[in-house]
Protein backbone atom coordinates (compact mmCIF):
# COMPACT_ATOMS: atom_id res chain seq x y z
CA UNK A 1 0.00 0.00 0.00
CA UNK A 2 1.27 3.61 -0.91
CA UNK A 3 1.09 5.66 2.09
CA UNK A 4 -0.98 8.69 1.25
CA UNK A 5 1.91 11.03 1.55
CA UNK A 6 2.82 9.88 -1.80
CA UNK A 7 -0.49 9.84 -3.76
CA UNK A 8 0.63 13.34 -5.02
CA UNK A 9 2.64 11.71 -7.65
CA UNK A 10 -0.34 10.31 -9.35
CA UNK A 11 -0.43 11.47 -13.30
CA UNK A 12 2.83 13.25 -12.25
CA UNK A 13 5.61 13.11 -15.55
CA UNK A 14 9.10 11.19 -13.44
CA UNK A 15 12.35 10.88 -14.99
CA UNK A 16 14.20 7.74 -13.15
CA UNK A 17 17.79 7.52 -14.30
CA UNK A 18 19.77 4.54 -13.66
CA UNK A 19 16.18 2.69 -13.64
CA UNK A 20 17.94 -0.44 -14.04
CA UNK A 21 20.33 -0.43 -11.40
CA UNK A 22 19.34 -2.20 -7.42
CA UNK A 23 17.68 1.25 -5.87
CA UNK A 24 16.82 2.65 -9.49
CA UNK A 25 14.22 -0.17 -9.88
CA UNK A 26 13.08 0.20 -6.71
CA UNK A 27 12.21 3.78 -6.99
CA UNK A 28 10.58 2.74 -10.57
CA UNK A 29 8.41 0.46 -8.99
CA UNK A 30 7.26 2.72 -6.11
CA UNK A 31 6.56 5.34 -8.70
CA UNK A 32 4.56 3.07 -10.65
CA UNK A 33 2.66 1.68 -7.16
CA UNK A 34 1.95 5.54 -6.78
CA UNK A 35 0.87 5.22 -10.33
CA UNK A 36 3.18 7.88 -12.02
CA UNK A 37 3.58 8.68 -15.46
CA UNK A 38 7.08 7.03 -15.83
CA UNK A 39 9.88 6.92 -18.26
CA UNK A 40 12.93 4.56 -17.23
CA UNK A 41 16.20 5.37 -18.55
CA UNK A 42 19.37 2.87 -18.81
CA UNK A 43 22.37 2.47 -21.13
CA UNK A 44 21.86 -1.02 -22.24
CA UNK A 45 18.48 -1.84 -21.87
CA UNK A 46 16.15 -3.08 -18.38
CA UNK A 47 15.61 -6.47 -16.83
CA UNK A 48 12.08 -8.16 -17.24
CA UNK A 49 11.83 -7.04 -13.95
CA UNK A 50 11.64 -3.49 -14.29
CA UNK A 51 8.43 -1.86 -13.33
CA UNK A 52 5.84 -0.38 -16.22
CA UNK A 53 6.83 2.93 -17.81
CA UNK A 54 8.18 4.22 -20.54
CA UNK A 55 11.72 2.63 -21.53
CA UNK A 56 14.41 4.69 -23.32
CA UNK A 57 17.94 3.64 -23.71
CA UNK A 58 20.19 6.84 -23.07
CA UNK A 59 23.80 7.47 -22.52
CA UNK A 60 23.79 9.51 -20.09
CA UNK A 61 27.98 10.87 -20.65
CA UNK A 62 26.88 11.71 -24.39
CA UNK A 63 26.20 15.48 -24.10
CA UNK A 64 23.71 14.87 -27.02
CA UNK A 65 21.47 12.09 -25.94
CA UNK A 66 21.36 13.70 -22.51
CA UNK A 67 20.08 16.96 -23.83
CA UNK A 68 17.49 15.23 -26.02
CA UNK A 69 16.31 13.02 -23.64
CA UNK A 70 15.19 16.04 -21.17
CA UNK A 71 13.99 17.89 -24.11
CA UNK A 72 11.54 14.87 -24.87
CA UNK A 73 10.12 14.07 -21.70
CA UNK A 74 10.43 17.25 -19.99
CA UNK A 75 9.91 15.70 -16.37
CA UNK A 76 8.23 16.96 -13.39
CA UNK A 77 10.61 15.16 -11.05
CA UNK A 78 13.83 13.44 -11.79
CA UNK A 79 15.40 10.83 -9.97
CA UNK A 80 19.31 10.43 -10.40
CA UNK A 81 20.11 6.76 -9.63
CA UNK A 82 23.16 6.88 -12.17
CA UNK A 83 26.35 6.26 -10.32
CA UNK A 84 29.80 4.39 -10.58
CA UNK A 85 32.25 2.58 -8.34
CA UNK A 86 30.01 0.74 -6.04
CA UNK A 87 30.02 -2.69 -7.41
CA UNK A 88 33.63 -4.22 -6.71
CA UNK A 89 34.70 -4.20 -10.59
CA UNK A 90 33.80 -0.48 -11.13
CA UNK A 91 37.11 0.87 -10.71
CA UNK A 92 38.06 2.80 -14.09
CA UNK A 93 38.68 6.05 -12.82
CA UNK A 94 37.51 8.46 -15.80
CA UNK A 95 34.44 7.45 -15.10
CA UNK A 96 33.80 7.66 -12.06
CA UNK A 97 34.52 11.70 -12.43
CA UNK A 98 32.22 11.37 -15.70
CA UNK A 99 29.45 9.66 -13.62
CA UNK A 100 29.57 10.93 -10.37
CA UNK A 101 31.20 14.09 -10.28
CA UNK A 102 30.12 15.92 -13.44
CA UNK A 103 27.14 14.05 -14.60
CA UNK A 104 25.01 15.65 -11.41
CA UNK A 105 25.81 19.48 -12.65
CA UNK A 106 24.60 18.59 -16.29
CA UNK A 107 21.49 17.15 -15.10
CA UNK A 108 20.84 19.95 -13.12
CA UNK A 109 21.15 21.96 -15.69
CA UNK A 110 19.21 19.89 -18.25
CA UNK A 111 16.41 19.79 -15.37
CA UNK A 112 16.25 23.54 -15.39
CA UNK A 113 15.84 24.29 -18.58
CA UNK A 114 13.12 21.57 -19.42
CA UNK A 115 10.98 20.62 -16.10
CA UNK A 116 7.64 21.36 -15.39
CA UNK A 117 6.69 23.97 -12.82
CA UNK A 118 3.66 23.17 -12.25
CA UNK A 119 5.23 20.49 -9.67
CA UNK A 120 5.54 22.04 -6.16
CA UNK A 121 8.41 19.63 -4.86
CA UNK A 122 11.96 19.12 -5.92
CA UNK A 123 12.52 19.04 -9.63
CA UNK A 124 15.72 17.01 -9.09
CA UNK A 125 15.98 14.03 -6.34
CA UNK A 126 20.03 13.61 -6.18
CA UNK A 127 21.38 9.86 -5.10
CA UNK A 128 24.40 10.44 -2.66
CA UNK A 129 26.13 8.75 -0.50
CA UNK A 130 27.81 8.77 2.99
CA UNK A 131 30.85 8.02 1.37
CA UNK A 132 30.96 11.58 0.77
CA UNK A 133 31.98 12.11 4.38
CA UNK A 134 34.99 9.61 3.92
CA UNK A 135 36.34 8.46 7.62
CA UNK A 136 34.43 10.69 9.98
CA UNK A 137 33.95 10.27 14.00
CA UNK A 138 31.74 11.45 16.66
CA UNK A 139 28.33 12.01 16.16
CA UNK A 140 27.67 12.48 12.20
CA UNK A 141 25.42 15.07 11.01
CA UNK A 142 24.53 17.02 7.65
CA UNK A 143 27.02 19.47 9.46
CA UNK A 144 30.04 16.83 9.61
CA UNK A 145 32.80 18.23 7.41
CA UNK A 146 33.23 16.02 4.61
CA UNK A 147 36.48 14.74 3.74
CA UNK A 148 36.55 11.57 1.84
CA UNK A 149 39.22 9.29 1.11
CA UNK A 150 38.00 6.68 -1.74
CA UNK A 151 37.56 7.22 -5.12
CA UNK A 152 33.88 6.63 -4.70
CA UNK A 153 33.78 9.40 -1.96
CA UNK A 154 35.89 11.78 -3.78
CA UNK A 155 34.15 11.37 -7.02
CA UNK A 156 30.69 11.83 -5.64
CA UNK A 157 31.18 14.57 -3.22
CA UNK A 158 32.68 16.71 -6.24
CA UNK A 159 29.00 15.62 -7.80
CA UNK A 160 27.41 16.98 -5.23
CA UNK A 161 29.25 20.26 -4.53
CA UNK A 162 28.21 20.70 -8.69
CA UNK A 163 24.53 20.05 -8.09
CA UNK A 164 24.60 22.29 -4.94
CA UNK A 165 26.31 25.04 -7.31
CA UNK A 166 23.73 24.58 -9.96
CA UNK A 167 21.16 24.55 -7.61
CA UNK A 168 21.84 28.05 -6.33
CA UNK A 169 23.11 29.41 -9.90
CA UNK A 170 19.80 28.05 -11.04
CA UNK A 171 17.21 28.40 -8.59
CA UNK A 172 16.66 25.09 -8.72
CA UNK A 173 14.89 23.01 -6.40
CA UNK A 174 16.92 19.99 -5.69
CA UNK A 175 18.20 17.67 -3.00
CA UNK A 176 21.47 15.60 -2.09
CA UNK A 177 19.93 12.38 -0.61
CA UNK A 178 23.54 10.66 0.85
CA UNK A 179 22.04 6.95 1.14
CA UNK A 180 23.99 4.74 3.77
CA UNK A 181 24.47 0.85 3.51
CA UNK A 182 21.62 -0.05 1.39
CA UNK A 183 20.54 -3.87 1.23
CA UNK A 184 17.74 -6.25 -0.07
CA UNK A 185 16.48 -7.70 -2.88
CA UNK A 186 18.54 -7.39 -6.19
CA UNK A 187 21.70 -6.14 -4.55
CA UNK A 188 24.79 -6.89 -6.56
CA UNK A 189 27.22 -9.41 -5.77
CA UNK A 190 30.71 -8.64 -3.66
CA UNK A 191 28.41 -7.42 -0.95
CA UNK A 192 27.68 -8.48 2.89
CA UNK A 193 24.35 -9.79 2.56
CA UNK A 194 24.87 -11.41 -1.11
CA UNK A 195 27.44 -12.96 0.32
CA UNK A 196 25.45 -15.01 3.20
CA UNK A 197 23.15 -15.72 0.99
CA UNK A 198 25.17 -17.38 -1.33
CA UNK A 199 26.67 -19.14 1.98
CA UNK A 200 22.92 -20.12 3.23
CA UNK A 201 22.23 -21.54 -0.43
CA UNK A 202 25.56 -23.62 -0.66
CA UNK A 203 26.79 -23.98 2.75
CA UNK A 204 30.39 -23.07 2.28
CA UNK A 205 32.53 -20.51 4.30
CA UNK A 206 31.88 -16.90 4.01
CA UNK A 207 34.92 -14.80 4.37
CA UNK A 208 34.27 -11.77 6.33
CA UNK A 209 35.88 -8.70 7.57
CA UNK A 210 36.35 -8.62 11.78
CA UNK A 211 33.17 -7.09 11.34
CA UNK A 212 34.08 -4.27 14.33
CA UNK A 213 33.07 -1.59 12.18
CA UNK A 214 29.66 -0.11 12.42
CA UNK A 215 26.91 1.13 9.85
CA UNK A 216 23.47 2.53 8.99
CA UNK A 217 22.18 -0.33 7.21
CA UNK A 218 19.25 0.89 5.83
CA UNK A 219 16.74 -1.52 3.35
CA UNK A 220 16.55 -0.87 -0.07
CA UNK A 221 12.44 -0.38 0.12
CA UNK A 222 12.84 2.14 2.66
CA UNK A 223 15.24 4.00 0.61
CA UNK A 224 13.19 3.88 -2.37
CA UNK A 225 10.13 5.44 -0.35
CA UNK A 226 12.36 8.03 1.25
CA UNK A 227 13.42 9.05 -1.93
CA UNK A 228 9.69 9.63 -3.12
CA UNK A 229 8.91 11.64 0.41
CA UNK A 230 11.97 13.88 -0.41
CA UNK A 231 10.69 15.00 -3.68
CA UNK A 232 7.90 16.64 -2.01
CA UNK A 233 10.48 19.39 -0.54
CA UNK A 234 11.75 22.69 -1.50
CA UNK A 235 15.56 22.38 -1.06
CA UNK A 236 18.03 24.16 -3.03
CA UNK A 237 21.04 21.43 -3.51
CA UNK A 238 21.37 20.52 0.32
CA UNK A 239 22.25 17.44 1.60
CA UNK A 240 19.95 15.09 3.49
CA UNK A 241 20.83 12.05 5.23
CA UNK A 242 18.76 9.23 4.58
CA UNK A 243 19.37 6.96 7.69
CA UNK A 244 17.30 5.75 10.24
CA UNK A 245 19.58 6.80 13.08
CA UNK A 246 20.58 3.26 14.33
CA UNK A 247 24.42 1.97 13.81
CA UNK A 248 25.00 -1.86 13.77
CA UNK A 249 27.92 -3.34 13.81
CA UNK A 250 28.48 -5.46 10.72
CA UNK A 251 29.07 -8.57 13.15
CA UNK A 252 25.81 -7.93 14.40
CA UNK A 253 24.03 -7.61 10.95
CA UNK A 254 25.93 -11.36 9.72
CA UNK A 255 25.03 -12.72 12.65
CA UNK A 256 21.65 -11.78 12.50
CA UNK A 257 21.26 -12.74 8.88
CA UNK A 258 22.74 -15.93 10.04
CA UNK A 259 19.97 -16.66 12.20
CA UNK A 260 17.41 -15.99 9.86
CA UNK A 261 19.09 -18.25 7.15
CA UNK A 262 19.79 -20.70 9.54
CA UNK A 263 23.72 -20.33 9.06
CA UNK A 264 25.73 -22.26 11.28
CA UNK A 265 27.76 -19.42 12.60
CA UNK A 266 30.99 -21.40 12.45
CA UNK A 267 30.31 -20.89 8.50
CA UNK A 268 31.16 -16.88 9.31
CA UNK A 269 34.92 -16.28 9.31
CA UNK A 270 35.31 -13.38 10.86
CA UNK A 271 38.54 -11.11 10.35
CA UNK A 272 39.49 -13.31 6.96
CA UNK A 273 38.94 -10.18 5.08
CA UNK A 274 40.39 -6.77 5.26
CA UNK A 275 38.28 -3.37 6.54
CA UNK A 276 38.11 -0.99 4.08
CA UNK A 277 40.57 1.81 5.12
CA UNK A 278 37.64 4.40 4.64
CA UNK A 279 35.32 3.24 7.23
CA UNK A 280 33.47 5.43 9.53
CA UNK A 281 34.41 5.64 12.72
CA UNK A 282 30.89 7.28 14.26
CA UNK A 283 29.04 6.25 17.79
CA UNK A 284 25.80 8.05 16.43
CA UNK A 285 23.97 9.51 13.22
CA UNK A 286 21.35 12.20 13.85
CA UNK A 287 18.51 11.69 12.18
CA UNK A 288 16.57 14.76 13.17
CA UNK A 289 17.43 16.39 9.60
CA UNK A 290 15.27 13.74 7.58
CA UNK A 291 12.76 12.71 10.47
CA UNK A 292 11.74 17.25 10.87
CA UNK A 293 11.24 16.95 7.11
CA UNK A 294 9.63 14.10 5.95
CA UNK A 295 8.25 13.15 9.38
CA UNK A 296 9.48 9.80 8.77
CA UNK A 297 12.65 7.60 9.38
CA UNK A 298 13.44 4.11 7.69
CA UNK A 299 12.00 1.42 10.04
CA UNK A 300 12.60 -2.02 8.03
CA UNK A 301 14.49 -4.08 11.04
CA UNK A 302 17.83 -5.88 9.79
CA UNK A 303 15.89 -9.82 10.54
CA UNK A 304 12.79 -8.60 8.28
CA UNK A 305 15.48 -7.23 5.39
CA UNK A 306 17.04 -10.19 5.40
CA UNK A 307 14.04 -12.19 5.34
CA UNK A 308 11.84 -10.46 2.75
CA UNK A 309 15.62 -10.90 0.31
CA UNK A 310 16.08 -14.14 1.26
CA UNK A 311 12.39 -14.58 -0.12
CA UNK A 312 12.91 -12.76 -3.19
CA UNK A 313 15.22 -15.53 -4.01
CA UNK A 314 13.61 -18.18 -2.97
CA UNK A 315 15.51 -18.99 -0.23
CA UNK A 316 13.95 -20.43 3.17
CA UNK A 317 14.11 -19.00 6.51
CA UNK A 318 14.68 -20.04 9.97
CA UNK A 319 13.23 -19.03 13.09
CA UNK A 320 15.40 -16.02 14.51
CA UNK A 321 17.69 -16.93 16.95
CA UNK A 322 18.42 -15.00 20.43
CA UNK A 323 21.29 -12.61 19.24
CA UNK A 324 18.66 -11.44 16.01
CA UNK A 325 16.31 -9.70 18.74
CA UNK A 326 19.46 -7.44 19.76
CA UNK A 327 18.48 -3.83 18.87
CA UNK A 328 20.93 -1.73 17.18
CA UNK A 329 22.65 1.03 18.97
CA UNK A 330 20.38 4.48 17.89
CA UNK A 331 21.64 7.58 18.27
CA UNK A 332 21.38 9.36 21.87
CA UNK A 333 22.00 5.84 23.27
Amino acid sequence: MIPDELGCYEGVPCLVLGAAGFIGRWVAHRLAAARASLWLVSRNGMPRETAPGTRVECDLLNDAQLTGLFESVRPAVTFNLAGYGVRAWEREESLAWATNARLPGKVAEAVARTRDRRWPGLALVHAGSAAEYGPAVGVLSEETDPRPVSLYGRTKLAGAEALRSAALRLDLPCANMRLFTVYGPGEPPGRLLPALLDGARGGGAVELSSGEQSRSFTYVEDVAEGLLRAGRLALRGEAVNLSSGELTPVRRFAEIAAGVLGLDCRQLRFGAGPVREWEMAVHGINPERLRSLVEWLPSTSIAEGVRKTAAARGLPVAACRSHSQLSPAKYGD
